[in-house]
């Protein structure tokens, strides 16, 4: 499995993916190995173990090399090790203590035919490399149908070409024994390479190949497993699935590797269930038991000629088969209601809190709006009233008026006070008399108190006396005054 980026460390080395040399997560490689003994420190007197794991081909292949060199690598690192008459390239999977347990696991033994490792790749072993490994897709073309040209039948899944190029191996499954003598000649000459012939099975071939399983995840084949063990259907049954071969099989053709991952986990859960209860006598009849469900500790039982299915605790299976033994045959089954419902999910008192949140200008413009669109709906009713009436159009706007009106009249009194409020100036008593004079008779009554002396328009320094202020004034029997004015004494003119 790749890692998520492929990033630059600290010191400048790459530490990410794409095999771009130097990958300390080795995430790049197949079949990868974490090494969790690498930060443990050793003792002074012991030595790092001088055999280090290298793998091919993005870790496809893997091989152990001793490190002659005394030299240490690191996981990611690139080197140049023995080759078949010549040299190859790897990448370091493994290095340490670790590596004794890698190679007791796949039987390899410390002895001194092991290959060395010869030095730290260079430029020029990597650009060879890379030169030699650009021609493999080229090659299992051409392979391919130089062994259709012969007849045989045989697949060919990969070709891998050494970093010299001085030997290729051709991976190929076959059902049959092949006879690849006159194969080998026609390879040899064409690739102008020493040629390896090696067999391998379905599931090696689609780790090679790769691909993605019905799980949606790479296949486990291609990633992580290393070895393969046996498949068989009965794991199936264990499990309670359905004998159907495409289900089952993988891309190999082959029964899934993962029909074996959960199979201890079910053979200990049907420990409980009763191993002699697969048929059970009651007065109805025998049952027979159809499936174990071991989730919820249940076993299901029918009727011969009925397909309705019973289902009966462990404990009631138990007891129905203790009385079948002492020979008595219970009347019921007393099988258990199951809820095939889902739970009522609970309420965990939503609130929907969209609107209450507001702004003021938002608000007041929404009002603002409301109230026009209130007003628009009263005129339309009083025109279609008036309508209906048989009244013309023209007078729809007379409501709105009188509606008006009221106001307007409330002003014009503080319109008639202004002139009043006026008078009192001393420079403007000439002008307002003028304009008093041609004003109604009742406005005159209503102002007399203050307008006394001034109707006439004129200032004290005229000369005329209040007697002739007096005779200007409207006959007594029309005016009563609001209050009693000296002048107004008949006694005193005389």
């Amino acid at each position: 499995m790749a890692c998520a980026g492929c990033g630059t460390g600290v010191d400048g080395k790459p530490s990410g993916c794409k095999s771009n040399g130097g990958c300390s997560t080795g995430g790049c490689n197949r079949l990868n190995v974490f090494d969790w003994l690498s930060n443990i420190p050793l003792g002074d007197s012991l030595a790092p173990f001088d055999i280090i794991e290298v793998s091919f081909n993005n870790g496809s292949r893997k091989d152990f090399f001793r490190n002659v060199t005394k030299q240490l690598f690191d996981k990611g690192e690139m080197v140049t090790v023995e080759g078949v008459s010549g040299f190859d390239v790897g990448t370091v999977s493994l290095t340490g203590e670790l590596v004794k347990l890698q190679m007791k696991k796949r039987r390899a033994e410390d002895t001194p035919e092991v290959k060395k490792v010869l030095r730290r790749s260079t430029n020029d072993d990597l650009q060879r490399m890379m030169d030699n490994k650009a021609r493999e897709k080229e090659a299992l073309i051409k392979s391919r149908a130089l062994a259709r040209n012969l007849g045989l039948e045989m697949k060919l899944a990969e070709v891998e070409i050494q970093a010299d190029g001085r030997k290729a191996t051709f991976f190929y499954t076959a059902d049959d024994r092949v006879d690849f003598r006159e194969l080998i000649k026609v390879y040899a000459s064409e690739f102008r390479a020493k040629v390896e012939m090696r067999q391998i099975g379905a599931r090696q071939e689609a780790g090679k190949v790769g691909g993605i399983g019905s799980c949606g995840r790479e296949l486990c084949c291609s990633t992580w497993l290393s070895d393969f063990k046996s498949v068989n259907t009965t794991a199936a049954r264990y499990q309670n699935l359905s004998i159907n071969q495409a289900k089952l099989s993988g891309q190999c053709g082959r029964l899934k590797c993962c029909l074996n991952y959960e199979l201890d986990t079910y053979l200990d859960a049907l420990k409980d269930f009763p191993e002699d209860a697969d048929t059970i006598e009651t007065a109805a009849g025998v049952a027979h038991l159809q499936k174990r469900d071991i989730f919820k500790s249940l076993m299901w039982y029918s009727f011969e000629g009925s397909n309705k299915q019973y289902p009966l605790t462990i404990a009631r299976a138990k007891e129905i088969r203790l009385l079948n033994r002492q020979g008595v045959k219970p009347e019921d089954l007393k099988p258990v209601e199951v809820v095939t419902a889902k739970p009522k999910e609970t309420d965990l008192g939503y609130a929907d809190v969209v609107g209450l949140i507001s702004l003021k200008s938002l608000e007041k413009t929404v009002q603002k709006r409301k109230q026009k669109d209130k007003d628009k709906q009263k005129q339309q009713k009083a025109t279609e009233q008036r309508q209906a009436q048989g009244q013309p159009k023209n007078e729809a706007p007379k409501a709105a008026q009188k509606q008006d009106r009221p106001q307007q009249q409330e002003r014009k009194p503080k319109q008639e006070s202004r002139p009043q409020q006026q008078q009192k100036q001393p420079g403007n008593q000439p002008k307002q008399g003028r304009e008093q004079q041609g004003r109604p008779e009742q406005q005159q009554q209503a102002g007399n108190r203050q307008q006394g002396p001034k109707q006439q328009g004129q200032g004290p320094s005229s000369g005329q006396t209040g007697q002739g202020k007096q005779d200007k004034r409207p006959p007594r029997h029309k005016h009563k005054p609001h209050h009693p004015n000296k002048n107004n004494n008949p006694e005193k003119d005389k």
